[in-house]
């Protein structure tokens, strides 16, 4: 089966895959859910939202702080490299990303569409001025030094919209794509967990990549179960 995935692959014109937590966690990223994400023995689902944001922007800053230096030196993984080194082969290429880490474009993706914003990007919530800033701020929570708004991270909380620029490119391709490989995502958070059937309706091969089963599972065309960082550079190559 996976010669007949490698082919399905390298015979593809147009390829997607959305990548999930599994990617990154095997560089040592810690997952949101589970216990390596609970934070002062806090649901951290409880605090990634706009009113935690709004009742208690410190505790919010703090936390987001606390996973930016855990994060920090992590490296990407050989299933990042992969996915990096396909990009080039393909006309029609692009890796969506439910991760905020950044970690692909490390490994060298540049069509990437980060559906769920960049934890090192930093937005004011007076002016909306945006920056990269990957040093820990001095003081929480940090403040625009333009016009002294509050400062969040520029990800998508709970109960946002995704950004329409991201979003939008996705649901494109996921419109055109032959294949899409879903790799390292429980499929569990919406919208991208039905991203695979979208691809399937209309038609494309849909490959799973996931250690354990997923709410896609069934609908896949083939799954392999494993981490993505061995399984990836195998089916990529």
């Amino acid at each position: 089966m996976k010669d007949t995935v490698r082919g399905w692959v390298r015979d593809c014109r147009s390829l997607c895959v959305l990548s999930g937590a599994g990617v990154s966690a095997e560089s040592g990223v810690p997952t949101f859910r589970g216990p390596q994400g609970l934070w002062k023995q806090q649901d951290p689902m409880s605090l990634a939202t706009p009113a935690a944001f709004e009742a208690d922007p410190r505790e919010v800053g703090d936390w987001y702080q606390w996973r930016r230096q855990r994060i920090r030196d992590c490296a990407p993984n050989p299933g990042h490299a992969a996915l990096a080194a396909v990009e080039a082969a393909k006309p029609d290429f692009l890796l969506v990303t439910q991760n905020v880490d950044g970690l692909h474009r490390v490994a060298g993706s540049r069509r990437v569409a980060e559906i769920h914003g960049n934890i090192w990007v930093v937005r004011c919530t007076g002016c909306g001025a945006e920056r990269v800033e990957r040093d820990d701020f001095a003081k929480l929570p940090p403040r625009c030094a333009a016009c002294g708004g509050l400062l969040r991270p520029g990800v998508v909380w709970f109960g946002e919209e995704l950004p329409p620029g991201p979003s939008g490119a996705a649901m494109e391709m996921l419109s055109r794509c032959e294949v899409l490989i879903v790799a390292g995502t429980s499929a569990v958070v919406t919208p991208a967990s039905g991203y695979a059937a979208v691809a399937k309706r209309r038609g494309a091969r849909v490959i799973e990549v996931n250690p354990d089963e997923t709410p896609v599972s069934a609908i896949c065309d083939a799954t392999f179960r494993g981490k993505s960082g061995e399984v990836l550079p195998a089916l990529l190559k």
